[in-house]
Parts: structure tokens; C-alpha cells; sequence
């Protein structure tokens, strides 16, 4: 490697919006519902998602294992169904529910983790997320890229806190000052520098450009 390339040994990024998006979730929902016998519009499964969503959010810490994540899950069902009217028992529907969320690799994501292995950098996720990250990475081909994956329900803080930074680092066995975050938000941009690393906005294609 060459210029500031040198000065790295590791990159960290955000999985949500670097990594990763949401798939579409409305019709999937609605489909979901639909083998239940329970037909819903757009507009009312749309709204009880973005219910879901915000719960989630507030929780998200919750989910560090997998038995409190399997109770996350059956809550986040019973929230949705909730602002449905309650059609069906969470217990009958979370499998339903938590298979029709979907994610999808960002365009060029695949190519340029490949590149940055390629350099020798070690690489990891850092991200605001339940245990549950794992599972979608692998699903999606990207977990075997990674040396490691370190969510905030893990690490017991989610971003800005330097903590889950800190954690990867351990993990990576690197010190801040030789590594870069990657991410698409301000709390990604505070939590890497008070954890004394180096940072650059997403997309991650675009990130070895930026820093070189």
C-alpha cells in the first residue's frame, strides 16, 4: 500500500446503509399476513412497520443473545399486530414476520470488500444492531470477508459511543490510530473519532478513494 493507505491496518463499517439495505418490506409483510388469513392495505401495513421500526429502535439493545433476541422479536410482531387490530397471536406470526424482513447488499459492496482484503486490511462491521447481524451477513455472502462483527446489543452501547469501536478493535487486535471507519451517519462519524479513529463517509466504494 501506498500514501495514507500505509498508516492502516484495519477498516470498521457500519452494516445499515454501507453494507446493507432493507429490502422492500410492505409487500413481503402483506404476503406474510395474507398466508395467515389476514388480509391488510398497504397504507395500514406501512404504518404498523414504521410502529415496529421505532420500537425496535429503542430496543434494540436487547437482543445480545439468542433467547433474549427470540423474545425482541415475538415483542416487535406484537407491536406490528397491534396497530393491525391485533389479527393474530405474535406467537403464531413472528416466524412469519421476521422471515419477510429482508436485506440486500448496496451496489458495490461485494467488489470493494474484496478489494480492501485484497490490500491485507482487516476488516470488520461495527453497527447498531441486535445479534441477529450475524445471520443476515451470512446469508447475504459477506460474513466470511469479515474478521469480526461487533454489534451494539454485543457491546452493551450503540453508537456514538466509542465502545462498540473499541470492542472491534480489541477484536482486530489494532490500535485506533491505524484504523478507519466507514459509515453513513453522524453517530458513526462521533463514535469512531472518540474512540480515536479515523473516519470517512459512505458509500464503502468510494471510501478508499476518499482516504487515499
Amino acid at each position: 500500500m501506498s500514501g495514507r493507505l500505509a498508516e492502516l491496518d484495519a477498516v470498521t463499517i457500519d452494516a445499515h446503509g454501507t453494507l446493507v439495505e432493507l429490502d422492500v418490506p410492505v409487500p413481503s409483510l402483506r404476503a406474510a399476513l395474507a398466508s395467515h388469513g389476514v388480509e391488510r392495505e398497504e397504507a395500514e401495513v406501512a404504518r404498523a412497520f414504521r410502529a415496529e421500526v421505532a420500537y425496535y429502535r429503542a430496543r434494540v439493545l436487547d437482543g445480545a443473545d439468542a433467547t433474549s433476541l427470540a423474545d425482541l422479536r415475538l415483542r416487535c410482531a406484537g407491536v406490528f399486530l397491534a396497530e393491525l387490530g391485533r389479527p393474530l397471536e405474535p406467537e403464531a406470526f413472528v416466524d412469519s414476520f421476521v422471515a419477510a424482513i429482508r436485506f440486500r447488499c448496496l451496489p458495490g459492496v461485494q467488489s470493494a470488500l474484496a478489494r480492501l482484503g485484497g490490500l491485507g486490511l482487516a476488516l470488520g462491521v461495527v453497527s447498531n444492531w441486535d445479534v441477529g447481524l450475524h445471520d443476515h451477513l451470512e446469508a447475504l455472502g459477506l460474513r466470511a470477508r469479515l474478521a469480526c462483527v461487533v454489534t451494539s446489543a454485543e457491546a452493551g452501547a450503540a453508537k456514538p459511543a466509542p465502545g462498540p469501536f473499541a470492542l472491534a478493535l480489541a477484536r482486530l487486535g489494532v490500535p485506533p490510530g491505524r484504523a478507519l471507519h466507514v459509515g453513513d451517519g453522524r453517530d458513526d462519524e462521533a463514535g469512531a473519532r472518540a474512540a480515536g479513529m479515523a473516519f470517512v463517509a459512505a458509500p464503502l466504494a468510494g471510501a478508499l478513494g476518499a482516504w487515499a
